[in-house]
């Protein structure tokens, strides 16, 4: 079998959450070039859904944040196609705010958007996986959580996302244990990445450009390298990779102490 057969996603299903709007839509419109019947969700339908080459995705409207609604949309996507190969579990995020000052409902819905959606989709995908491979229908599913390098170190200003994103990448690591030899599951830690909105992240143009320039790579890392991420880890060459924490960070970030030695 080629290095292109391995990475063909032809004939498989993928469910996607949060995939209308930032990176979630453009790794849904790579795994729809790539071949695969893709399900995403969110709180209410896009006005125009991801599409590609002529292929669209299926949406259901949906708040992972709510056990049932996180089910139905694997559900969703089993009733339809009548398979399930992988779960991409991208919806997450969070403001801005003050650990001293932020309200205990605020810091409650980031917990409950960053670590318990995504096992709310991982238990139902993992229910499907073991019915799909007893039957015979698929070898085995894959999760991928996407955590973000704050789960790692320091995150001032947003102190709950990622204190959330180290449980997801902690999580990722049980339930790989718990769930194989049916279900794999990986993290990935995603570094500094543009988006449409990254003005709001890093400030203006000349602003990124300064940012980019503390990364290794020397450039912010883009919605498709984590989608060539994704699309690796849910192909065959990446069927002995569970329990383990992917970096895509280009390099990492240049330790603050350099900087004071360098002056």
């Amino acid at each position: 079998m080629s290095s292109d057969d391995q990475l063909d996603h032809t004939g498989k299903v993928v469910v996607i959450t949060g995939g209308t709007k930032g990176i979630g839509r453009v790794i849904v419109e790579r795994f729809l070039g790539w071949g695969a019947d893709v399900v995403t969700c969110g709180r209410s339908e896009p006005d125009a859904l991801p599409e590609r080459d002529g292929r669209r995705a299926r949406f259901v409207a949906a708040d992972v944040r709510d056990p049932d609604q996180a089910a139905a949309v694997v559900d969703a996507a089993v009733e339809e196609f009548g398979r399930l190969d992988a779960v991409i579990n991208n919806a997450g995020g969070a403001p801005a705010a003050d650990a001293a000052t932020a309200s205990p409902r605020f810091s409650e819905s980031i917990v409950r958007l960053n670590l318990l959606a995504p096992l709310h989709v991982a238990q139902r995908a993992h229910h499907h996986f073991v019915e799909l491979t007893t039957s015979g229908v698929i070898d085995g599913g894959v999760i991928v959580n996407i955590a973000s390098v704050s789960a790692t170190r320091p995150s001032p200003g947003t102190a709950v996302y990622g204190a959330a994103k180290a449980g997801l990448v902690s999580l990722t690591q049980s339930l790989a244990v718990e769930w194989a030899p049916t279900t794999r599951l990986v993290a990935i830690i995603a570094g500094l990445i543009e988006t449409e909105q990254a003005e709001l992240h890093y400030g203006d143009a000349d602003a990124q450009a300064r940012v980019a320039a503390t990364v290794p790579a020397g450039r912010l890392g883009t919605p498709q390298d984590l989608a060539q991420a994704c699309r690796w880890l849910t192909s065959p060459f990446a069927s002995y990779v569970s329990g383990s924490a992917v970096w895509l960070h280009g390099g990492g970030e240049r330790p603050a102490f350099l900087s004071a030695v360098d002056g």
